[in-house]
């Protein structure tokens, strides 16, 4: 595991889990579970995610 995968792990599971609705998971909540879970795979946290879903808000 590489921090680039990590961090390439983080940003898609916030992006999915902004894309379905936030943390409800409204629209897909399997597709956000597997990208959260390739994420906590690698080492991720929930602020990891927190904090990316923010910054990807902002941008």
């Amino acid at each position: 595991m590489t921090q680039d995968q990590k961090t390439a792990a983080v940003a898609e599971a916030a992006r999915e889990v902004l894309a379905h609705g936030g943390p409800e998971c409204r629209t897909d909540p399997k597709q956000v579970m597997r990208a959260m879970g390739r994420a906590y795979d690698l080492g991720a946290t929930e602020d990891d995610v927190k904090a990316e879903m923010r910054r990807q808000r902002g941008a």
